[in-house]
């Protein structure tokens, strides 16, 4: 007789092989990062009971582990751009993320976030979440001041500045140092636990969804104590268990260009369960290919002086774009070696401020010394700087646009930082692809049609988010945090 197969997240169990519902509710949750933190208390809120099913023994996720900038903005501005004097048309927003996203933007999604975006700063402010009305003005990955704006994408870079008017929209929490992930959960934790609608299971792993003959979802099936439960949830599921980069073998599979990437960022749950779950009851996985890479050039801001080049000697990108589009970029290009070219006094204290981690390549007192040190062909990289530093005295960067207030002539000695993917340098990464979703939560098959009860939020969908290149600070957190409520609402308002 052959043994009983395991329950896992890639094949769903049948509702009539269910015995008995050890345990019921509303609303099942699976994760309590952002977007299930949020769902949740929104689901309780309109009057649903919420059960969230949480693999760690503290809530948090991958939005403790960052930042917590909040990509918001439109409608006039938020209270703070407001307050710091920007004005922020919905259009503009609109136009920027659409341009961000390519050809794989969701429309319709980047749409409602834009335009729900101004609400959805109010909503954070009304549970407690505190901003200062004070703009950073330096350019920074992450804000380590208690400033409540900055810019934190390609805003102000070319292509995008000629799309839509530069404005910023990273959203940072009234706290110094990089602190803002852990306030931000821990006050959404506080919301929810202050809710009577809503139980935390903690210690307590998802490991499949129960689905019905006629293709609902009618609960999920969990491990707490050591013991295989039924949860029978009348009126949803909602995955929030996050993205897939903790699995590395689905990042070799669908996403391998990720795999150039020395750390991998989130929390140990990324392992693309929630995906999995959803794939296995017919929802459709997209974008998988796609994930944020960054190599965080600056601090110091005065990096952005110095040019990319490849082992051609030749510049392939304007270099005051954001980190995550320089590392998109770097991996596009045929060749063996990355470096950026810097004056000593551009180099500045990047030992000290910089967590960059790229080693020196080289150093010269001279174009040709610099040229021999790194093997490049003789005259390539005299050719480069030549070109470059006479746009640098015409103020025009006539290749690749770089903005005018960063064009400053190299000139030696020189420095060259090797920016090369697994040559020293530090390269974070994380996966953006996930369930397809309609802007209000509902997984959707490969003909676009909803499985009735299964809801799907933060990265374990695929969000407003969609490529490396046109990433900004804060959409992450932004998309996971709207998206939550959205699902949320819609799953209570189901008929059970």
């Amino acid at each position: 007789m052959a043994a009983p197969s395991k329950t896992n997240p890639s094949k769903a169990r049948r509702s009539s092989d269910v015995a008995q519902w050890d345990l019921e509710t509303d609303v099942a949750i699976v994760g309590f990062g952002g977007a299930g933190g949020c769902a949740a208390i929104e689901a309780a809120d309109a009057g649903a009971d919420v059960r969230i099913f949480e693999l760690a023994s503290a809530s948090g996720g991958s939005t403790a582990l960052s930042s917590a900038e909040i990509y918001m903005g439109g409608s006039g501005g938020t209270r703070v751009q407001k307050a710091t004097g920007f004005e922020d048309d919905t259009e503009d927003m609109y136009q920027f993320m659409m341009a961000c996203a390519g050809p794989q933007a969701d429309a319709e999604k980047i749409r409602l976030y834009c335009e729900r975006s101004v609400e959805h700063f109010n909503w954070l402010v009304d549970i407690g979440v505190p901003f200062k009305d004070s703009f950073h003005e330096e350019r920074a990955i992450m804000c380590l001041t208690d400033d409540g704006l900055l810019y934190t994408g390609n805003e102000k870079a070319w292509p995008f500045s000629e799309q839509a008017k530069p404005c910023p929209r990273g959203h940072n929490l009234y706290i110094e140092g990089d602190n803002g992930g852990p306030l931000f959960m821990k006050i959404v934790t506080e919301n929810v636990e202050k809710r009577e609608r809503i139980t935390v299971h903690y210690e307590t792993r998802a490991l499949t969804l129960i689905q019905n003959d006629a293709g609902e979802i009618e609960g999920i099936v969990i491990r707490e104590n050591q013991k295989e439960l039924n949860v029978r949830a009348r009126k949803g599921v909602i995955l929030c268990a996050g993205g897939f980069v903790m699995n590395r073998e689905m990042v070799a599979k669908y996403a391998p260009k990720l795999t150039m990437g020395t750390e991998p960022i989130g929390n140990p749950g990324d392992t693309g369960s929630g995906i999995q779950m959803g794939m296995s009851v017919g929802g459709a996985a997209i974008n998988m290919h796609e994930g944020f890479i960054s190599l965080p050039f600056y601090p110091p801001a005065s990096m952005t002086f110095g040019i990319a080049i490849n082992d051609k000697g030749q510049r392939f990108i304007n270099e005051d774009v954001y980190h995550g589009r320089l590392g998109d970029f770097v991996l596009r290009q045929p060749s063996e070696r990355i470096y950026m070219i810097l004056t000593v006094e551009q180099y500045g204290d990047y030992e000290s401020v910089s967590y960059l981690g790229a080693p020196v390549a080289g150093t010269g007192d001279t174009v040709e010394e610099l040229e021999q040190e790194l093997g490049l062909r003789a005259g390539s990289l005299v050719h480069t700087l030549a070109t470059y530093n006479e746009d640098c005295a015409a103020g025009q960067d006539s290749l690749f646009h770089k903005a005018p207030e960063w064009l400053q002539a190299i000139e030696p000695p020189l420095v060259a930082l090797d920016l090369t993917p697994g040559r020293g340098a530090f390269v974070p990464h994380f996966t953006l692809g996930g369930l397809d979703t309609l802007p209000t939560g509902e997984v959707v098959n490969l003909q676009r049609e909803t499985i009735p009860g299964l809801y799907a939020a933060g990265r374990t969908a695929c969000g407003i988010v969609r490529r490396a290149e046109g990433y900004a600070s804060g959409m992450s957190v932004g998309d996971a945090t709207f998206s939550g409520r959205l699902a949320g609402l819609q799953a209570a308002k189901r008929e059970a």
